[in-house]
């Protein structure tokens, strides 16, 4: 059994329904054979960076433009997670990246949510959705997605996150919207400490409130991050093709999460993008399973603590349990 709680809406397209709704819309693309959109859209495990790898979502956005694609494709994420055992996933989508053919961000919103529900009637998953805001957008970006997705809580949004290219200090720029999102009930993710700045990670708990980390890679350089990360449980949000590819770290036997799971310090295993990645979570839990030869009560622990750090409701954290 699976549970995932980092997966990027926009990261994780079939190469054939982009085709498909590139000719629906009458949206120029590269090429519009499967192979070689499929080319275009995994990022090799050779990336110079992070924002090499970042240039892979240039073209799934070009088809999340409408109502109609945007709740097709997360149908199809919930769909391929369904038949890799996934039973509980967390998909997180930047908003405002949608509105470029004039999509309001409720609109927006309701479709990945209508693409989720859909899914969940049709297969045994359960879903929730994480609103992101943008590091590279303005802080009234930040508030504008926080105050739109107020009235999606409790149907079906659960949290909030900043994502994108990585700075050191942008927490800073960010506290106000983010306390105005905890003060809404939205629970608090924040990817930090994927590109090499561990202090980032201090600053997303300490500033931010972040109750998970996208990521944390480098609170192993950073000794007051990995202490507070280990001493207030905060939770990880590890992917370790994700971290190959961004060069986070430069090969699978280099990655800290076993080290951090052994140390006392809860990670979850997460396949960031699902097509960018050229992943599965079968896929992650075998390289994790190969490269550390963990033990079944291990990956039992992780999969526990999926469970335990998801912002999914008391209900569903028991029917999760009782598949282990």
């Amino acid at each position: 059994m699976r549970a995932e709680c980092q997966c990027h809406l926009d990261g994780s397209l079939r190469a054939e329904t982009i085709i498909d709704i590139a000719k629906k819309e009458g949206i120029r693309l590269p090429a519009m054979v499967k192979e070689e959109i499929q080319s275009e859209l995994v990022a090799p495990l050779d990336c110079e960076c992070l924002d090499d790898y970042l240039k892979r979502f240039a073209i799934p956005n070009l088809v999340m433009q409408s109502i109609e694609s945007l709740r097709r494709i997360t149908f199809e994420l919930f769909e391929d997670a369904a038949q890799e055992n996934v039973k509980y996933m967390e998909v997180r989508f930047a908003p405002l990246l949608h509105t470029a053919k004039g999509l309001t961000v409720e609109e927006i919103i309701q479709s990945v949510l209508d693409g989720m529900k859909d899914a969940e009637a049709q297969f045994d998953i359960k879903g929730n959705i994480i609103l992101s805001c943008m590091r590279t957008m303005s802080v009234d970006s930040a508030f504008e997605v926080v105050e739109k997705g107020k009235a999606f809580l409790g149907k079906g949004v659960v949290a909030i996150d900043l994502c994108a290219s990585e700075e050191e200090g942008f927490c800073g720029k960010f506290v106000e919207p983010i306390a105005l999102a905890r003060e809404f009930g939205y629970r608090v993710t924040i990817h930090a400490g994927e590109t090499g700045i561990g202090k980032n990670v201090l600053e997303a708990v300490e500033l931010l409130g972040a109750e998970r980390i996208g990521h944390g890679v480098f609170i192993k350089d950073c000794a007051a991050a990995y202490d507070i990360v280990k001493e207030k449980q905060i939770v990880l949000e590890m992917c370790p093709t994700s971290n190959v590819q961004t060069k986070a770290v430069n090969h699978f036997s280099e990655h800290p999460i076993y080290h951090f799971h052994q140390d006392g310090i809860k990670v979850t295993i997460n396949t960031d993008n699902r097509t960018v990645s050229d992943t599965t979570m079968a896929k992650e839990c075998t390289i994790v399973f190969n490269e550390f030869q963990i033990s079944e009560a291990d990956y039992q622990q992780i999969y526990l603590t999926s469970v335990e750090a998801s912002f999914a409701d008391t209900a569903t954290k028991e029917m999760l349990r009782k598949y282990i």
